[in-house]
């Protein structure tokens, strides 16, 4: 198998099947992203991945390679995320990243999470998730889902490691308070 660097290459040279290549390793990812942060919207989230696969695209002669392309990928699904809730939400940038950003109302919630969520779990995961603020719901999507460690994290939402260890810590608080005051118990 071709290392992404070496698709990079390809693309670079003009073979866009080796770009068909990096996308169909990544969707997944990227999707899933979209899918947590939109909480279970699945449309905006397949739009949202593909504006993030047509940005990567036209802007791959950027790409060094001084970090992973993985990495270098979901930077640019987090700024197409945020400038699509800029753009409909109206609000300054300033507002959105300290958390002004409200959960869908319950009853779009609630339709979201009887198209994508099987179980009642994923329900109150979306759920949980709606409670954090926006950068708060990227950390943990990003490390808790996606596994991404925290210096990528910074990487991909510009942030200070410390600064991302925060918001994943008051996250995960925050999450584990609803879901315990829910009937889910650690130990059970």
């Amino acid at each position: 198998m071709l290392t992404d660097m070496t698709l990079v290459e390809q693309v670079k040279g003009g073979n866009r099947r080796a770009f068909n290549e990096l996308v169909g390793r990544y969707q997944s990812p990227v999707r899933r992203f979209f899918l947590h942060q939109t909480l279970g919207d699945s449309l905006l989230s397949d739009d949202l991945a593909q504006d993030t696969f047509l940005k990567a695209y036209t802007a791959l002669d950027t790409f060094r390679g001084t970090a992973a392309f993985r990495t270098w990928l979901m930077r640019i699904a987090y700024n197409v995320f945020y400038d699509h809730v800029r753009k409909q939400r109206g609000t300054e940038e300033r507002e959105l990243i300290e958390g002004s950003r409200q959960p869908a109302h319950d009853a779009t919630l609630a339709t979201h999470h009887t198209s994508l969520a099987a179980s009642d779990l994923s329900i109150d995961l979306y759920s949980a998730l709606a409670l954090l603020k926006a950068e708060e719901r990227s950390c943990i999507t990003l490390q808790l889902i996606d596994g991404y460690d925290i210096a990528s994290i910074a990487r991909i939402m510009q942030l200070k490691e410390g600064t991302v260890k925060s918001h994943l810590s008051r996250g995960k608080e925050k999450m584990a308070n609803y879901l315990r005051n829910n009937g889910y118990d650690r130990h059970g």
